[in-house]
């Protein structure tokens, strides 16, 4: 785990963590944790540290986010020794019996093909005042619009995934080692996409486990880069940000993931602000 300065948020979610560990103590499993603090001032290391001493927190100075902060967590011994890695966001409440879902489905799916050993398994999550879907597994457009992944409803069986969101994940040991860890190239978002792309690619398949394992609110497009109330310079501003799209992320992902145009894919999100602004320009 990441967090940046939501100290009740991460407490919260550490609190059904908490219960979930306590079923699998039950069980005869143990579960310890790694919690990165990306340079949170609001206490939220002491106050993880005094109520869970199970998870060891490491500070950070506040320049790594999402992505590089997971990065570090999956570094630490705890993680490598692991027999399995549970990535989760601290805007997630797991539901009780979330990770015994998580481990029944992955022993579910190699029961079922004994020659598959490495699995990753994704939990989804749905809002918790419209039961919608907020993150799961994702679906790759084909096409033009490859770079468009479309979220999975969770059925009463496990689905095939192109792609995931990393908010609850399970990746068992076999799996970690033939693919790594989330790839520090990343500056915030896009490294949960790339993972499951390059797991993928090595011949480790990413199944969606069934139900909703969890609540968490969706990032709302309003105030970012999409949102088209605001003006042109601050969207501009916003996309070049860690939050939006920042090019070198982008690069990296297109390079990787996008074959032989991978430069039209690169550009064409920039391009396509300019030409709203060119548009308003010539409409206003």
């Amino acid at each position: 785990m990441t967090c940046y300065n939501r100290r009740a948020q991460t407490l919260a979610c550490l609190e059904t963590l908490a219960v979930n560990r306590q079923a699998l103590s039950a069980m005869g499993l143990s579960l310890s944790g790694v919690l990165v603090d990306d340079g949170s001032t609001d206490g939220t290391a002491e106050a993880v540290e005094g109520a869970h001493p199970w998870i060891q927190v490491i500070r950070a100075p506040g320049d790594l986010y999402w992505c590089r902060g997971m990065h570090l967590a999956q570094q630490q011994p705890r993680a490598r020794e692991a027999d399995f890695q549970l990535w989760l966001n601290d805007d997630v409440l797991l539901k009780p019996g979330a990770l015994q879902a998580l481990l029944s489905c992955e022993a579910q799916l190699r029961a079922a093909d004994s020659g598959q050993a490495a699995l990753i398994i994704v939990g989804a999550t749905q809002d918790a005042l419209t039961g919608r879907r907020s993150y799961g597994g994702e679906r790759q457009s084909t096409g033009w619009a490859k770079t468009r992944f479309i979220g999975l409803e969770p059925g009463e069986q496990p689905l095939r995934c192109d792609s995931m969101n990393g908010n609850i994940v399970l990746v068992n040991k076999a799996a970690a080692e033939r693919v790594g860890d989330l790839d520090p190239v990343f500056e915030h978002a896009m490294g949960d996409t790339d993972y499951a792309l390059r797991a993928r690619r090595l011949g480790v398949p990413v199944w969606l486990a069934p139900g909703f394992l969890g609540t968490c609110s969706d990032n709302p497009a309003q105030g970012g880069y999409r949102d088209e109330g605001l003006p042109w310079r601050r969207r501009w501003q916003l996309m070049m940000q860690r939050k939006g799209l920042p090019w070198r992320s982008w690069l990296h992902f297109t390079r990787r993931h996008m074959g032989w145009s991978w430069p039209l894919y690169f550009a064409w999100p920039y391009a396509r602000l300019c030409l709203q602004l060119f548009r308003r320009r010539r409409h206003g």
